[in-house]
């Protein structure tokens, strides 16, 4: 198998059967156990969402994403219920939610007191606990019939609550690792997932094992959200502090294009200026060479002549009013620059603050994150084992 991945990178086995899947997961713990997968590299399994559901094996570069070289124990233990007496409201409202937790109701019960002791710990550190209402997209349209009226409705496997550390919210979703597994012991694991973001490389995802249960991994998991809470608070300052640069140097970009659109505004005018001087400097020529025709007319045509007169008049006092330099001309008053005059001279910036860029940008990165986040948990691929 190594040295196909070796060479293949990946090998698909199609339409397992749920032995072959025991059996392949066997062959790949071997490999890990004694050292036969390349040094800086992993193997992966997923279970592909096609119609024969196949299995992927892969191999791929670096650590997987959810290793942790601390075992579960190394953090500091967090007393689980065994009976869900006076839970918090937000674990009461999820326990009597029958739409939310499909599962046997032996694994229902376990994953809410599971929640319940995470909820009790991170209350008594000064976290709180909220309510993760389910999106608008796993609901569906509430509608009419017969006279009857039927709500919007929905069923989730899943269970969420939010902890809020800080400035900062969290999502922790408990769920059938294996919902669709036909191996009892599989098929009874829970697993609790922080879910997806900016978290490259930090773990997000805690199950049932050999070595410890999903209980003794609680205070990995509010570790791990106090960390992402340290981190997302120094990531808030050092934001603030860029959105500050920012501000200055949006400040500076506006000020020197407002300087440059202005003398725009002022070279447009001396261009102008300059333009009606020369066309009124060729029209006084094309008056003098006219005069003189004038003057060497035959006295024959004075009904013309006077025709003639008549337009010359007009012409020289067209040309007065042309001439800039009739009068001393002052320096124009410019206007206020408008936006989109600003922009030929704000290299990248926009007009309308300094943050209009890097919100666009922040925007499309999150609504990227989100569909990332929303594809892998509705089409998978999901990783076995």
């Amino acid at each position: 198998m190594v040295e196909q991945l070796t060479a293949r990178r990946q090998v698909t086995i199609s339409a397992p059967t749920e032995e072959e899947i025991t059996e392949w997961r066997r062959i790949v713990d071997f490999a890990k156990r004694h050292g036969l997968v390349p040094e800086g590299r992993r193997i992966e399994k997923q279970r592909l969402f096609n119609r024969t559901r196949d299995l992927q094996i892969s191999l791929l570069d670096g650590p997987h994403p959810n290793t942790n070289k601390e075992s579960p124990d190394e953090a500091p233990a967090v007393p689980v219920p065994s009976q869900l007496r006076s839970p918090h409201p937000v674990v009461a409202a999820l326990r009597d939610d029958q739409d939310r937790l499909v599962m046997p109701a032996a694994m229902r019960r376990r994953a809410l007191l599971l929640l319940q002791g995470l909820a009790a710990e991170a209350v008594r550190r000064g976290h709180r606990v909220q309510e993760h209402p389910v999106a608008g997209r796993h609901r569906s349209h509430a509608y009419s019939y017969n006279g009857q009226y039927f709500p919007s409705r929905y069923s989730r496997r899943e269970g969420e609550i939010n902890l809020s550390v800080g400035d900062f919210t969290y999502t922790v979703t408990i769920k059938r690792e294996y919902p669709q597994s036909e191996d009892a012991d599989r098929a009874s694991k829970l697993m609790i997932d922080l879910g997806y973001g900016r978290y490259d490389g930090r773990r997000r995802q805690w199950g049932d094992r050999k070595r410890w249960t999903l209980e003794d991994t609680l205070g990995a998991v509010l570790r791990e959200i106090e960390a992402r809470a340290v981190e997302d608070a120094q990531r808030k300052v050092d934001q603030e502090r860029a959105q500050a640069e920012r501000k200055v140097r949006w400040q500076e970009a506006m000020d020197k294009a407002k300087e440059q659109a202005v003398e725009a505004q002022l070279a447009s005018a001396l261009t102008e200026q300059a333009r009606k001087w020369r066309e009124a400097a060729a029209l006084r020529d094309y008056c003098e060479a006219l005069e003189q025709r004038l003057a060497a007319a035959d006295g024959n045509e004075e009904e013309e002549t006077a025709s003639t007169r008549e337009w010359l008049t007009w012409a020289h006092a067209y040309i007065q009013r042309l001439d800039p330099l009739q009068e001393l001309p002052a320096k124009p008053t410019p206007r206020q620059p408008k936006s989109e005059e600003l922009k030929p001279y704000l290299k990248g910036w926009s007009p309308y603050g300094p943050e209009a860029v890097a919100r666009l940008l922040r925007d499309r990165e999150a609504e990227d994150s989100e569909d990332d986040g929303d594809h892998q948990h509705r089409h998978g691929p999901r990783v076995v084992g």
